[in-house]
């Protein structure tokens, strides 16, 4: 007998793996509700990815995956990461760091540089924010996107002083004009090897897999401005590491970094140029992050651990109250469709179609990156949506949803009638719940054919992928 407990632990890991990772197969969602809620927690705290395949033996074999000038091989190389993985949270924090620290491939031409990027958020973007921050200030990606390299003791440039402070770590309203110029100054000299000033002027980057830029960082301390500043009222002869250790102790910064990761985990926030003037969705969510964040010495994963155990995560209230983006949709699609078992060129589509919907991975729009919520949705985008997901489950060769029609059908039996059909579908992609109109629609569908079972269950999941509710998380 399945008791209203049992029912209600299962809601909640399920809304934990749609929120920690890309969605659950039956297997995992099974597995994660037999084990104590906080073990599930710290399992996808603590994962290593093992399946996905080494990026040596993909440059062996796969070359057109390995050869990553352009967006959408580097962009693909990503979804098959995305979509194989076994720790799929890393994927996740990842995605949500590309959204802060948007760098964009447009303005940068070379692709592996952009990956290289990503690879650093995958090594370091649950551990300490101070950390996180100083990689990021030496990353040659974020360097040349926001025109370091350009940052001269003697002429100072202030585009990446100035994002640091308003965008990737305390939010406006928080710091004055004179500390983006401090801040500045304090990252002079921080540039990229082999391209000093009057060679960039001389030679642009080029396709080139290697080309004339070395992509390293580089540390010109004969370029650097040894002057005293004054920063957030402390005053010295900072650099950028001194910055940020100042940036990672202000309050400011653990509830705008908390902020970020509940708009991201929890529920949709207003877009980030809003967040000055009004508060946010739930301030007691925020306060339990931030004091996370200064208890833990301002770990992310001591953070998202406080997040995931919270009462504000696992409010029903919550529970679907995100737009899935269109980099979370299609992963989450291929996943429960076990789409790749290496890359293949099927990737490439899936890449041009996160494109189609809105979001081209390694090309957000501008420096704030994507704003998400509401704008993932219009008319184009949600045929985009709609579309891939149907594509995808309708296609009985791949695995998955081999698997998945022969689970729905052995779970079934003989009753194949259309509510039991619906709901095992239902707990099928994910325990999938859906409004009762959603499901009486589904059940009339359901009722329509029964000559060919396999294609009748095929199509109930076409259907229910179509839904409202399959686009959210």
């Amino acid at each position: 007998m399945t008791t209203d407990t049992t029912l209600e632990n299962k809601s909640l890991i399920a809304h934990l793996l749609r929120r920690a990772g890309f969605g659950g197969t039956v297997t995992e969602l099974n597995h994660f509700s037999n084990i104590d809620y906080e073990q599930a927690v710290d399992h996808l705290l603590d994962a290593v990815d093992t399946a996905s395949l080494p990026q040596d033996l993909i440059r062996r074999y796969h070359i057109d995956q390995s050869d990553l000038r352009t967006g959408l091989s580097s962009g693909s190389n990503w979804v098959y990461r995305m979509a194989t993985t076994d720790a799929p949270l890393i994927e996740k924090v990842a995605l949500f760091w590309h959204r802060v620290f948007a760098t964009a491939q447009t303005k940068l031409i070379q692709g592996k540089v952009m990956t290289t990027q990503i690879e650093m958020f995958r090594q370091y973007g649950l551990g300490n924010f101070r950390e996180i921050l100083i990689q990021l200030s030496k990353n040659p990606a974020m360097i040349f996107f926001l025109d370091n390299q350009d940052n001269h003791k003697d002429s100072i440039n202030e585009n990446y002083g100035r994002e640091l402070l308003e965008l990737f770590s305390m939010g406006v309203g928080n710091y004055t004009e004179e500390d983006i110029k401090e801040c500045s100054r304090a990252f002079t000299g921080w540039t990229v090897a082999n391209t000093d000033y009057m060679a960039l002027k001389m030679r642009n980057n080029t396709m080139r897999p290697y080309g004339y830029i070395a992509w390293q960082f580089k540390y010109d301390e004969n370029d650097h401005d040894n002057g005293v500043k004054t920063f957030l009222g402390n005053t010295g002869n900072f650099d950028g590491e001194d910055v940020i250790d100042i940036i990672v102790k202000q309050p400011a910064t653990a509830a705008f970094i908390s902020r970020h990761l509940y708009h991201y985990f929890v529920a949709d926030e207003l877009p980030v140029p809003q967040w000055p003037h009004f508060p946010p969705k739930d301030p007691s969510a925020i306060d339990v992050m931030s004091d996370a964040y200064f208890e833990s010495g301002y770990s992310i994963k001591a953070m998202l651990r406080a997040l995931f155990l919270s009462d504000s995560f696992k409010s029903q209230s919550v529970s679907y109250a995100r737009i899935k983006s269109p980099a979370e949709l299609v992963a989450g699609t291929l996943r429960l469709a076990e789409a790749f078992q290496w890359p293949t060129n099927d990737v490439y589509a899936a890449t041009a179609a996160s494109g189609f919907m809105g979001q081209s991975l390694l090309a957000p729009p501008s420096v704030e990156g994507w704003m998400g919520a509401n704008d993932w949705i219009s008319t184009g985008s949600m045929v985009q949506r709609v579309n891939f997901a149907s594509e995808i489950m309708g296609d009985l060769e791949r695995p998955g949803i081999r698997n998945i029609v022969d689970q729905v059908k052995a779970e079934c039996g003989s009753d194949d009638s259309p509510e039991t059909l619906v709901d095992a579908c239902l707990i099928q992609l994910g325990w999938l719940e859906v409004s009762d109109e959603t499901r009486s629609e589904l059940m009339e569908f359901a009722s329509l054919n029964n000559s060919d079972i396999d294609h009748q269950v095929s199509s109930i999941l076409q259907l229910i992928v179509s839904t409202r509710e399959y686009q959210l998380i």
